[in-house]
């Protein structure tokens, strides 16, 4: 995680450099005026998404922990949603852009996924579980495939027998965190 926390500086000022250039490029094309009443009301906007992404995070997490369900879709939703209002309140273009894109259903969709997917892979499989509810797990009846056994010097476990009913034993292991 540390790794990639190093270039956050780098990339705020490459952000921060870009928006400046296409603030200027806007200003000289439409007007200056036109350009700051544009970046104001963008900012404006986002203020008005957070609180209201706000509310309707704290709403959505209330209901699934009142309902007994998980609240990570909830929280991952919230927290795309707060994000996007985020990006809309920071003064610039850019960044309202990317806000805006935020909010179409479908993008929104695929972030919240990545969101989820990050969040499960940095907690443990208990919190995950907790989170998100039951894991989806792959199982496959039959002989092991030769490429997924263990190397020829160690001896393949034989699997266990499945139980009466077709339920088979078994356990999730997490997979190693580089």
């Amino acid at each position: 995680m540390r790794r990639g926390l190093r270039f956050v500086p780098l990339a705020l000022l490459l952000t921060g450099v870009v928006e400046v250039a296409v603030f200027v490029l806007l200003g000289r094309w439409i007007g200056f005026g036109w350009a700051l009443l544009l970046v104001l009301a963008a900012s404006l906007l986002g203020l008005a998404l957070l609180r209201r992404e706000g509310m309707r995070a704290w709403r959505g997490l209330r209901a699934a922990v009142e309902g007994g369900r998980p609240p990570g879709s909830e929280v991952s939703d919230g927290l795309v949603g707060l994000l996007a209002g985020l990006l809309l309140a920071v003064p610039g273009l850019l960044t309202g852009v990317a806000g805006l894109l935020l909010t179409v259903p479908v993008l929104r969709r695929l972030v919240r996924g990545q969101v989820q997917r990050i969040a499960e892979r940095r907690v443990s499989a208990q919190v995950a579980g907790d989170l998100f509810g039951p894991r989806r797990v792959r199982v496959r009846r039959g002989q092991p495939r030769p490429d997924a056994g263990p190397g020829p010097a160690e001896s393949a476990p034989t699997p266990p027998p499945a139980a009466p009913g077709g339920a088979i034993e078994g356990e999730i292991v997490e997979p190693r965190r580089p």
